[in-house]
């Protein structure tokens, strides 16, 4: 059993931290697994299981649910963002850029660009200089699709955060930035 499995916590005692000291308002399901690994093992330190345990649950919890704007207009969250990319650049994009600019490989970008070029949402042309490449750009309906959804879809994501009040979605914004910087910059080292 990991951090993001388990059996939902009861208890209103929070997760301890690293410190010790209890982190949590109240338990979660992550909160119920790390009592469980701190009876089996009470000396290691199950602190990043904490965050790392929380992150992954909050990220297939909000997946499970999806994106409703984006379901309605029956496209999936990585299509969407393949559509978003090529808004908010403003240029065309060669699927390798796509790839980088979404966090996709190359296949999964070839497979959803062929999906939203038989909606009509993406036009592709072929470079003049090598037949290898080709460009990506939004069709008219592809720019409407985004500019109808992006409204929406910020709406709803303001209504699964609105349990947090400002001050705490920036605080949480800001240290999810801040742990995302240091992924970026050294995940590819601890993966060697």
């Amino acid at each position: 059993m990991t951090a993001t499995e388990g059996p939902s916590a009861t208890g209103d005692e929070g997760p301890r931290g690293t410190g010790g000291a209890p982190s949590g308002r109240r338990g979660d399901t992550v909160a119920a697994v790390v009592r469980q690994w701190r009876a089996v093992h009470p000396d290691l330190d199950t602190g990043p299981m904490e965050v790392i345990g929380r992150i992954n649950r909050c990220a297939a919890l909000l997946q499970q649910a999806e994106d409703a704007p984006m379901r309605r207009a029956g496209l999936s969250r990585a299509e969407f963002d393949l559509l978003g990319a090529l808004r908010r650049t403003g240029h065309e994009l060669t699927p390798s850029e796509l790839a980088r600019e979404t966090f996709s490989s190359g296949a999964a970008v070839t497979k959803r660009l062929k999906h939203l070029s038989e909606r009509g949402l993406v036009e592709r042309r072929g470079d003049t200089r090598d037949r290898r490449v080709a460009h990506v750009r939004l069709t008219d309906a592809g720019r409407d699709t985004v500019d109808g959804i992006l409204p929406a879809q910020l709406a709803y994501e303001n209504a699964v955060l609105s349990g947090l009040d400002s001050p705490e979605l920036g605080e949480l914004a800001a240290l999810l930035g801040e742990l995302l910087g240091q992924l970026e910059g050294r995940l590819g080292a601890l993966r060697a």
